[in-house]
This record gives structure tokens, sequence and C-alpha cells, in this order.
């Protein structure tokens, strides 16, 4: 039993790993938000003419909108990730993780 534990936290960590070098991004009016897998931002640009608008409220609203973009991209790659994985340790479950 605790061969099968330990095996699972060694993939878990193994794709924990890989989700680190795997990025999403979310877009919302000029702003593009670069996320990692584990739903860790990376990066955050914002377009000129959007600056230059000067309008306070509308930047927040789409930074807003752009980071759940991509913090949900990441999350719908994280969850393909673990359901890969779990299906690989319990093949003999079927479909039940995919």
């Amino acid at each position: 039993m605790f061969d099968k534990l330990n095996q699972a936290k060694q993939m878990a960590d193994g794709v924990k790993a890989k989700l680190e070098t795997i990025t999403v991004s979310g877009e919302a009016g000029g702003i593009t938000v670069i996320a990692n897998g584990n739903r860790k931002i990376k990066e955050v640009t914002i377009s000129e003419a959007l600056l230059q608008k000067n309008d306070k409220d509308e930047l927040q609203d789409l930074l807003c909108v752009a980071i759940n973009r991509a913090l949900e991209s990441a999350e719908n790659v994280s969850e393909s990730e673990m359901r890969s994985m779990m299906g690989s340790m319990m093949p003999g479950l079927g479909g039940l993780f995919k």
C-alpha cells in the first residue's frame, strides 16, 4: 500500500512539474495575462492604446476578466493532466477519470 501511495505522490509531483512548464493565456480588450498550468500568473501585458485612455475603471475590469480567463484555462489544463495521471495509475477503472 505504501508503494502505491509513494508512486502516486511521485506521479503527482511529476504532473506539478509538467504544469509549471505549460503556459496558457487570457485576453480582454488589450490586456493579455499569461499563467502556467499551476495557476500562477507569469506575465501581464497592457496595450499602449488602453493605457492612453486613462480609464482606471475600464482597466481594472478588463484586468479581472483577463486574469479569470487565464486562470480558467490553467484549471482546465491542470484537470486534464490530473485525469491523465489517474487514468494511468488505475487503468482498470475505465472512463471514470476521462
